[in-house]
């Protein structure tokens, strides 16, 4: 088993920025990749950005390209989310992500293990 715990979340204005950390816990070796997903009122769950553990190699979604970075730190278990020129149309819940085998996925049924999720709110 792993256990998610995500953190960082708010309410912030428009063109600031927040860094979501997610702390693993458990069975964290077998992991593969890593990722963050996120889910506004009424929409689909979407992959945000995405990290293999194995080399480290990163993907993000087009709607976060060049302002939004996910890292990690092996010896903390965590992984990050900076969020940087943060727009109202990024207020969503975000969740950490866990993958057992495999690369980061768009597909949410890939996934072995979610956090419990954090409210993020850009106002205008």
């Amino acid at each position: 088993q792993v256990q998610l715990v995500e953190s960082g979340g708010g309410v912030v204005q428009a063109g600031t920025s927040l860094r979501l950390s997610c702390v693993a816990s458990g069975r964290t070796a077998s992991s593969s990749a890593m990722g963050w997903f996120r889910q506004a009122p009424g929409k689909e769950r979407e992959l945000v950005a995405g990290i293999r553990w194995s080399g480290g190699s990163t993907g993000c979604a087009d709607s976060v390209k060049g302002r939004f970075t996910i890292s990690r730190d092996n010896a903390k278990n965590t992984m990050y989310l900076q969020m940087n020129s943060l727009k109202p149309e990024d207020t969503a819940v975000y969740y950490c992500v866990d993958r057992r085998g495999g690369y980061y996925s768009r597909a949410p049924e890939e996934y072995d293990y979610w956090g419990q999720g954090t409210q993020v709110t850009v106002s205008s």
